[in-house]
């Protein structure tokens, strides 16, 4: 074999600085320097002479102030390469380091080696040399439900910045426009040394999981408090959330995890949300309201500014109640992670429901009982105000403020009370019977 890789040059190098190198050294060269950016080829008259360049070059001469390597070229399918990492985190998983190391070439072994540290070591071989140099370094992808992202990036991105700076890595996530209905994760790229990598995933993880457990502690508390409803089938949160499995047995014993809500009257609520979120609720040419109002089953309308500097905006919402859930539930989401609001407030939603006046009493209950009574339960601002003149539907407004799913319940429950009215006033009429005519 009397082809020669030469390699570790600087950009400066030139064949004529090889040429000198060599003559200097006193070895032939039976042919031109072929320079790429990095390396050099060159052939040798027989292999007696490339085992004295290597010998006597590699590592030994430098050339613009970097040390040659020189040593046998051969077909790219025989190279292999070795290289070692060191101070791998214990807790990253050999899967996630496989992958890093697989996206620079095909990796043919790769063997952890035992240490006394707690972290670990590895040898792995490549199938070229330029492969292996690649690892310097390598960005990690990770995979996030979007319910979690704005959470983690945190206010003016404060979150991120932080964990790129402990880490000392660089940090970037896929836009908002790459998601739909149907792929509702983004994608964390993370760039840095597989060590760096690996502690930023750790953090990148860490945040994450404590946005997961948040949400389902306040899932699990609130659930329960919404009748009929089946958290499961409304695809707020990602197939993982924890939620009990259905009951095992044939298809007709099967049991969702909750009831379903029962077949309902159509309902209309008036949402108010931050003006500034407007934007990301209606997205690029409406295409965002339009896939939220087909996910959700549900009709979903912005209604105009009252004035140029309203801080709010009111969104008309009309549909089923699992309809209300999964549109209340989207905007919610929206606003909560697009960080729409100060950092010291909480998101919270403020929904307005028209109620026959006549039901109003029972909603306030004697001296507020009812009312009372609603806004320990759900946690939620509930107010029916006294003043109020009703209008051309004989209708007023009740006004129900708090973070989702105080608001989710509040609204099932007075919706519950209406349709207990309108139960006690069929059965009056019921009753009471036609009405008979007079005899003159």
């Amino acid at each position: 074999m009397n082809k020669l890789y030469i390699g570790n040059l600087s950009e400066s190098a030139a064949p004529a600085d090889l040429e000198s190198v060599f003559k200097d050294a006193q070895i032939p060269a039976s042919g031109p320097f072929l320079v790429k950016t990095g390396y050099a080829f060159v052939d040798c008259p027989d292999e007696s002479w490339a085992l004295k360049a290597i010998e006597a070059l590699s590592g030994k001469v430098e050339l613009h102030g970097k040390l040659l390597e020189v040593e046998h070229s051969v077909p790219k399918r025989q190279r292999i390469r070795k290289l070692q990492i060191r101070n791998i985190p214990p807790h990253l998983q050999w899967e996630v380091l496989d992958s890093l190391l697989g996206q620079y070439g095909v990796v043919e072994s790769c063997e952890q080696v035992n240490t006394d540290s707690e972290t670990a070591v590895v040898n792995v071989t490549y199938s070229s040399k330029d492969q292996a140099r690649h690892t310097e370094e390598l960005p990690l992808k990770i995979l996030a439900h979007n319910n979690f992202v704005g959470r983690l990036i945190g206010k003016e991105g404060r979150n991120l910045k932080k964990i790129e700076q402990d880490t000392d890595t660089k940090i970037t996530i896929s836009p908002l426009q790459e998601l739909t209905l149907y792929n509702p994760e983004r994608t964390i790229t993370v760039k840095g040394s597989v060590e760096t990598c690996a502690k930023a995933e750790e953090e990148i993880m860490k945040k994450i999981r404590e946005s997961y457990e948040n949400d389902i502690a306040s899932m699990n508390l609130q659930a329960h408090l919404i009748p009929g409803l089946n958290l499961n089938a409304l695809g707020l949160f990602p197939p993982t959330s924890g939620m009990p499995p259905p009951t095992s047995g044939p298809p007709a014993a099967m049991t969702p995890p909750y009831p379903q809500f029962e077949q309902s009257e159509t309902e209309t609520v008036h949402l108010f949300i931050p003006a500034l979120s407007v934007g990301a609720i209606i997205g690029k040419q409406g295409q965002h309201i339009k896939q939220l109002s087909r996910f959700a089953g549900a009709s979903i309308k912005i209604a105009p500014a009252e004035a140029p500097d309203a801080k709010v905006r009111m969104v008309i919402i009309t549909g089923p109640p699992e309809a209300q859930f999964k549109a209340q539930g989207r905007i919610y989401g929206k606003i909560k992670e697009e960080n729409f609001v100060s950092p010291k407030e909480e998101v919270k939603l403020e929904a307005h429901i028209r109620v026959p006046s006549f039901a109003a009493g029972r909603v306030i209950g004697k001296g507020g009982k009812t009312v009372n009574e609603l806004q320990n339960l759900s946690s939620a601002e509930v107010v029916v105000p006294r003043d109020q003149t009703p209008d051309e539907n004989d209708q007023v407004v009740v006004k129900i403020t708090g973070h989702f799913y105080a608001c989710q319940v509040a609204q099932r429950k007075i919706q519950e009370i209406l349709t207990q009215v309108k139960q006690h006033q069929q059965q009056r009429a019921l009753q009471s019977g036609p009405p008979q005519s007079r005899r003159k």
